[in-house]
């Protein structure tokens, strides 16, 4: 039987998308990779657009020896070659393979422009073991519908060409080409859950059902095409109970909705803000500790990564990282500004109105955070004025409150984030004062 492999199968794919100026190839050295890497050098019509590229873990010993093999292959392929290497080492809660992966793929966005491509070897027997990972985990329509054959990959496009294409007919080219590749031996390790199911239980189904990678692939089509449909629905039941400045959910507008729809907006809450999806028991402790708890009550579910929080109307999604108070900080007149928490700075603007330029770089500015019972006097107000009342007033949460950096001028309170002035150091004088700015950085 003809191997369906050729150059021209990954062409048919490519036709189907806007030509791309450069195209970067995920390679391992593997024979899933070598195979993907052989069939790109082979089309004449992208000679001098593609470049090898090999993330070195630092997790296996050979690793560098794989280098070297993946460097020479390109060479005599005589394709671009380059060598990323990472830091693998998982954080807490990471699996390895999770830990792994996040650091390849951050790596490898860094390189798409735009107009650019990322090609990856993932096959069809690969689909058939990440949609049971899936199914086992209790996943959803999302989970069930596999790896999509594109998908936005940093400034560019993740590819997967061979999606469609079977593991034996992948093998079966590797040995009629007579390629050369390697074999990392971590992928006998039955302890990753992904390798047991390789090793042990799909050469199993496989026995019984010959073409299960052929069928439940389609499943995962079917289930992709029914995630367009409910995500068109979610964005529709999303954006009207969706705050963007404070990326909060109307909890009033919420409640309006039944129970599966109200979850539905919470997971697409989630995805609008790079989260990792929520457990279905989780959602549910949302909506019943959270969304339902009385007004003036301040209840914390704390899971994912996040704390879910209330406040007056609105529901909250604080990342863990984010809610540490900081320490204080000593701001020297070189500074343009300084990080206070973890992805906040303060940093000052010319203005006509605010704290006089000359007497900003000459005192000692110091940033602070609430140990409670601060007051201040603002301008045009005649009493002194607790932080605790202003914050009330102006309907800050009680958390924002304590991650609000004070800005002390040789040691009296001056300003209030970018909230408030106080009277003693408020001027106005054209181009001659500085306003406080406090931004947040992706």
């Amino acid at each position: 039987m003809t191997n369906p492999l050729s150059a021209e199968t990954i062409e048919s794919v490519l036709i189907q998308y806007k030509t791309p100026a450069h195209i970067y190839i995920g390679y391992s050295g593997g024979v899933d990779s070598h195979v993907l890497l052989h069939l790109c050098a082979s089309s004449n019509s992208l000679k001098g657009k593609i470049t090898a590229v090999y993330v070195h873990h630092g997790l296996q010993a050979d690793a560098s020896l794989w280098a070297e093999h993946c460097q020479k292959t390109a060479e005599n392929l005589q394709v671009n070659f380059i060598e990323l290497r990472v830091d693998a080492t998982a954080l807490s809660g990471e699996s390895p393979e999770e830990a792994a992966r996040n650091a390849r793929y951050t790596a490898l966005k860094s390189l798409l422009n735009a107009d650019e491509m990322l090609l990856v070897g993932q096959h069809r027997d690969d689909q058939l073991e990440t949609v049971l990972l899936q199914l086992f985990r209790g996943s959803g329509l999302r989970g069930l519908s596999g790896m999509p054959e594109s998908t936005f990959f940093g400034k560019g496009l993740m590819l997967r060409p061979l999606l469609n294409v079977a593991k034996c007919d992948i093998n079966q080219y590797a040995e009629d080409h007579e390629l050369q590749w390697v074999e990392d031996p971590s992928n006998q390790q039955n302890d990753y859950d992904r390798n047991y199911l390789r090793n042990k239980v799909v050469p199993l189904l496989k026995e019984r059902w010959v073409a299960c990678d052929r069928t439940v692939a389609r499943s995962a089509r079917h289930c992709a095409e029914a995630q367009v449909v409910v995500s068109a629905v979610a964005d529709e039941l999303f954006y009207p109970v969706f705050s963007k400045s404070s990326k909060t959910l109307c909890i009033s507008q919420l409640q309006a909705h039944k129970s599966p729809r109200q979850q539905l907006i919470i997971r697409h809450w989630f995805q609008s803000l790079g989260l990792r999806m929520p457990a279905q028991a989780f959602v549910e402790r949302i909506q019943t500790e959270v969304i339902a708890a009385r007004e003036d009550s301040d209840p914390i579910l704390i899971g994912q990564g996040c704390f879910i929080r209330r406040y007056r109307d609105k529901l909250y999604c604080l990342r863990q990282s984010e809610q540490e108070t900081p320490e204080d900080i000593n701001w020297s007149a070189e500074q343009s500004f300084v990080k206070f928490a973890t992805h906040r700075k303060l940093s000052y603007a010319p203005a006509s109105d605010g704290i006089l330029y000359e007497l900003w770089q000459k005192a000692k500015v110091t940033v602070k955070f609430r140990s409670g019972g601060e007051k201040i006097y603002l301008p045009n107000r005649k009493e002194q004025h607790s932080l605790k009342n202003l914050f009330q007033e102006a309907g800050i949460p009680s958390w924002e409150r304590q991650l609000t950096p004070l800005i002390y001028l040789n040691n009296k309170l001056a300003a209030v984030g970018d909230l408030w002035i106080s009277a003693e150091f408020y001027s106005a004088k054209p181009n001659g004062c500085v306003r406080l700015i406090i931004q947040n950085e992706e």
